[in-house]
């Protein structure tokens, strides 16, 4: 179920894809080459969408099994895999400000892995954490892996320059995810458990249900906006914002859920943020380069023109 949630509030971005669609300027549209087949298109869906709805489960798998705290600092190495996918499926540039934060942010994610003072949550069996360790580093590489894909998808598959294919590529991908999750929630037979854990819910049965419908919106807002900034920018940047809350979570884990804020999570947290900051200078310094050339462009077109 937390699996499914993820992406199964997809109907909800028809709405905007008809408003985008039906608002779309034609010249906005790439016309350098042609657009890709039918099938083609059907078969990036299809593959995206089956590593998201694997990544999904992963990221559930590990967040069962690990305290929130912990979690969400070993999450922080997804940046670090998304440069080493983006070096080599993206051709982005591996800058010495990009090294530092990928040796940074790697070094976070294995305090929290191998310190001595980083103990299981309680109930959780040595066994299980370490399964909840290496789901979440192998939902991290293959989150990073998604991003960067789409990214290549976006370049030299949909060929695009408009939003509504943003929302194209995370409806198509979502519904492949969902039918794939609920394929798998009837096959392990674990849907007959829902009626129960329904029943047992703290909160009562109403809270159940809005606490499902809107953590699957949240999903969807949150991926939206994922996804367009890989169209926008890059894969890179894109992880850099999604990731950027990261280092806060342990601390309102420690506030709202009473989780252990020892001496190995503080050095882990510092580093992380020290990672965040050298990938967003390294933005900082691409963009300042590139506003001269932009208005000097500007400058030669208003020129001709006159």
């Amino acid at each position: 179920m937390a699996t499914l949630v993820q992406t199964a509030a997809f109907p909800i971005l028809l709405l905007p894809v008809f408003l985008f669609s039906s608002s779309q300027n034609p010249s906005t549209t790439s016309t350098n080459s042609a657009q890709p087949s039918i099938v083609t298109v059907v078969v990036v869906y299809l593959f995206l969408g089956i590593l998201i709805v694997g990544d999904n489960m992963l990221y559930s798998v590990g967040l069962l099994y690990l305290s929130a705290s912990t979690y969400s600092l070993i999450c922080a190495s997804q940046l670090a895999f998304n440069a080493v996918f983006s070096f080599f499926i993206n051709s982005q540039k591996f800058t010495a400000l990009i090294f530092n934060s990928v040796v940074l942010l790697t070094l976070s994610a294995s305090l929290i892995a191998f310190g001595s003072d980083s103990s299981e949550p309680e109930g959780v069996s040595k066994g299980k954490y370490v399964l909840g360790f290496l789901c979440t580093l192998g939902a991290s590489a293959s989150y990073s892996l998604i991003l960067s894909l789409m990214q290549l998808s976006f370049k030299k598959v949909l060929k695009k320059e408009t939003f509504s294919i943003v929302l194209q590529m995370q409806i198509f991908t979502s519904l492949v995810a969902t039918f794939a999750c609920i394929v798998g929630l009837f096959a392990s037979g674990e849907w007959k458990g829902l009626k129960e854990e329904m029943d047992q819910f703290g909160k009562g049965k109403v809270s159940y249900v809005m606490t499902l419908v809107w953590t699957a919106v949240s999903w969807q807002i949150c991926s939206v906006g994922v996804v367009g900034l890989i169209f926008v920018v890059s894969s890179l940047f894109s992880n850099v914002i999604s990731t950027l809350a990261l280092p806060l979570v342990p601390v309102a884990a420690v506030i709202v859920f009473h989780d252990k804020m020892d001496g190995v999570k503080v050095v882990a947290m510092l580093l992380a943020i020290w990672g965040f900051a050298s990938y967003l200078y390294q933005h900082y310094i691409d963009d300042s380069k590139l506003k001269p050339k932009q208005t000097n462009i500007n400058e030669i077109t208003d020129e001709s023109m006159s």
